[in-house]
């Protein structure tokens, strides 16, 4: 946990800056949080409460300051079902569920395993992310009037331009400023916020979900539950790499997955679905000058208070407001580098970064694209360490015997190449199996030199295995079959 200085400072060394892109975060967070409760087939209230929930309780208890967290549409689409076939209550109920799960992932330092996931696999889901963002604006963009088009044009000058004249105000917030007034004036006729649905008139209330509190009930909902939170975590784990990269400070993974299900639980019992961390509105949110944890908590706090509040202003600001830094933020999020660095980089992680844009574009899920750059970031890893095995064949004419010299690693994927490198036709008093330079690391590496010692000892032939290291001579000890008749043999040869 974070002392109480550095917590502080995480809260108030930003004030300006974080009310102000916390603001500009606020605004953009309502279409996508009515647009994910329609993904669900739930109320626009339930997406919005969660927004406000989420982004308010990640932000005192999570442990990446600066991102921000919300419904997304990542959950949304694994709640469909539950919804449709159990009702909001069984949702609630899941939301909840899920937030524990998450506390006890955070607890049990599961955060650790975004160490397994490589700058490839990073870079494909950054570059995925991009493009569905672009792509979500596209009903937008279609069959719309010329006059939605200049203002996109222009909103998106605002945003680039200003910048160069001041940045003592956010140009995203300044776009949707200036748009929603010449929208107002003029009277052009242009899809709004109001359009896409009635927005809450009352604070939420707390309330516990109405489910019965029965074995049944669990049944129902834990894999649902299961789901939301792995989907839920690893996004977030996600986003919270990609905002370290972006403002070059660390954070705690474990702690953020403590924060993302304490935020999920308050969401659950104040009558919103589950959610985790959006890489988009992280994005926004850092380029508008947010840094600290007051950022995200305004960005939950100013959304309440607009769609409750202010909820007749916020009616009328133009999609094309909200389209404007939309685009701005797919931009900014795509590594255009990664374009020219597919020529420069490995093979194998071109193909990892490109099979990660892939798999997210075609299923509309992130997560898959993970599992799928993360596995195969495995297996070409897997493929690469097993070349490095090296079993080279000395032959002593004095002695007539043979010693075989490994050098480099066994295990799955080079026992096979391990085993064919021994010629267990070859005649000779005494063969010997030198390890002193390898190490072996799984049974199927055992298996493998099982294979090789009892095959020359079928045909007559001494063997002796020499040299494991500590580790690998556990391995033998415990697995190995060769070794059960001459284990003491086998463990003086340790040194």
């Amino acid at each position: 946990m974070n002392s109480p200085s550095k917590y502080r400072r995480e809260w108030f060394s930003n004030i300006r800056g974080d009310v102000l892109s916390g603001i500009v975060v606020a605004l953009a967070l309502i279409p996508e949080a009515i647009g994910f409760s329609v993904i669900a087939g739930v109320d626009p209230k339930v997406g919005l409460y969660a927004s406000f929930a989420i982004a308010c309780v990640s932000a005192v208890v999570g442990g990446r300051p600066g991102m921000i967290s919300a419904a997304t549409a990542a959950t949304a689409v694994v709640m469909v079902t539950l919804v449709k076939e159990h009702g909001l209550q069984y949702l609630f109920a899941a939301t909840l569920l899920m937030g524990l799960i998450q506390i006890v992932a955070g607890l049990l330092k599961l955060g650790r395993v975004m160490r397994f996931v490589s700058r490839s696999v990073i870079t494909g889901f950054v570059n995925a992310l991009a493009i569905l963002i672009f792509m979500a604006q596209l009903p937008e963009l279609v069959g719309v009037s010329i006059e939605t088009y200049f203002m996109i044009a222009g909103g998106l000058a605002i945003i680039y331009l200003l910048p160069r004249l001041t940045t003592a105000v956010p140009s995203p917030l300044v776009a949707i400023a200036v748009l929603t007034c010449i929208a107002w004036f003029t009277g052009m006729d242009l899809r709004t916020v109001g359009d896409l649905g009635e927005l809450p008139e009352a604070l939420p209330v707390f309330s516990f979900p109405d489910v019965p509190l029965t074995l049944e009930t669990l049944r129902i909902i834990l894999p649902y539950s299961l789901t939301l939170a792995a989907v839920g975590l690893l996004e977030s784990l996600l986003t919270a790499q990609i905002v370290d990269d972006m403002t070059d400070t660390p954070s705690n993974k474990s702690q953020e997955c403590v924060g993302q299900g304490a935020g999920n639980i308050a969401s659950a019992l104040i009558g919103g679905m589950g959610g985790c961390a959006m890489i988009g509105q992280s994005v926004i949110n850092v380029s508008s000058g947010g840094r600290g944890r007051l950022s995200t908590f305004v960005a939950g706090a100013f959304l309440l208070v607009l769609i409750v509040g202010l909820d007749d202003l916020v009616r009328i600001i133009p999609m094309a407001a909200l389209v404007a830094v939309m685009i701005m933020v797919s931009i900014g999020t795509f590594s255009w580098r990664s374009l020219v660095d597919l020529k420069r980089h490995p093979l194998p992680s071109s193909a990892v970064m490109l099979a990660t844009v892939v798999t997210v574009v075609a299923t509309h899920d992130l997560a898959n694209g993970v599992i799928v750059g993360v596995l195969l970031s495995g297996i070409f890893f897997a493929g690469k360490v097993s070349r490095l095995l090296r079993v080279t064949r000395q032959h002593d004419t004095a002695s007539n015997s043979v010693t075989y010299l490994v050098e480099g690693q066994v295990f799955f994927a080079s026992a096979q190449q391990f085993v064919h490198a021994f010629d267990v036709t070859e005649q000779g008093p005494k063969i010997a199996i030198d390890l002193n330079r390898a190490h072996l690391w799984d049974i199927t590496a055992v298996g493998a030199l099982d294979k090789i010692v009892m095959k020359y000892r079928k045909a007559g032939i001494q063997v002796e295995v020499l040299g494991f290291n500590e580790a690998s001579a556990d391995m033998i000890d415990r697995f190995a079959v060769h070794s059960k008749d001459d284990r003491s043999t086998a463990s003086a040869s340790i040194h």
